[in-house]
């Protein structure tokens, strides 16, 4: 007995959205259009628009996926143990990404915690930054002969030339504005006790070598408003979160 034809209509719409979950068939297994959808959002991610003929490529793609893997069963490169292994590895480092970001998308830093660390870092800065100017030698000596031939009324800034600190020899020795954390610790408790004005009466030694410096300037110390460091301080917080999460795994894991 023949189906009538609203029968057939009835049963080609209810197996329409069977046929869609199908992006193609290698050899009777299904290529399904979820796969062929996450290949196209990748790319999109990168920048290509998805477009009909992308589409189509992802699907030879994916059928060229297909058949490799089935021909690579066949012959049993699976069960090598080389391959084994970097199989396994794959999968462990897709369920590493998959839960860290399952992981920070749960714990989101709050805006209440990036304030806090704000405040801890900008707490934590010194009050004044220092426009400064040093020469780099190498031994005491070179550096005491500097400091003789400035208190004979030569330039700094022509002694500076022979400063082994290339980066600035050239420019007198001129450092950028920085506060005095932001130097050696030698260096920055020398510059710290120095007025404006006021040139090292005494080498100041470093790992770096003996410094001779010079204080062109201070003022109070400039700190970015939290908007502009915001995404900075996020992250950094983020990676906190992570470790102290991954540390408490791995307290609570049998390691032997």
């Amino acid at each position: 007995m023949k189906k009538s034809i609203p029968l057939l209509l009835a049963g080609l719409l209810a197996a329409g959205p069977l046929f869609a979950q199908n992006i193609a068939k290698v050899n009777g297994v299904a290529i399904p259009t979820s796969r062929a959808d996450a290949m196209l959002n990748q790319l999109a991610a990168q920048g290509q628009g998805n477009i009909p003929q992308l589409r189509e490529r992802v699907k030879d793609q994916l059928i060229t996926y297909e058949l490799i893997s089935q021909e690579a069963g066949r012959i049993g490169l699976a069960k090598q143990p080389d391959i084994a292994l970097q199989v396994e590895l794959a999968r462990q480092n897709v369920l590493f990404r998959a839960f860290l970001q399952d992981y920070v998308k749960k714990n989101p830093v709050s805006d209440a915690e990036v304030k806090a660390e704000y405040d801890r870092i900008k707490a934590a800065r010194s009050a004044k930054e220092f426009l400064a100017r040093h020469i780099l030698l190498k031994t005491e000596d070179e550096a005491k002969a500097v400091i003789v031939k400035l208190k004979g009324g030569a330039k700094f800034e022509e002694l500076a030339k022979q400063s082994m600190d290339t980066s600035n020899k050239d420019k007198g020795g001129e450092l950028d504005w920085a506060a005095p954390d932001g130097y050696v610790p030698e260096f920055a408790k020398a510059l710290s006790a120095m007025p404006k004005g006021a040139t090292s009466e005494a080498p100041v030694k470093t790992e770096f070598g003996w410094h001779v410096i010079r204080v062109d300037d201070i003022r109070e110390a400039q700190f970015p408003a939290i908007e502009q460091v915001k995404p900075q301080i996020e992250e950094g917080l983020q990676q906190q979160k992570v470790a102290k999460m991954l540390g408490e795994l791995r307290s609570k894991a049998k390691i032997e």
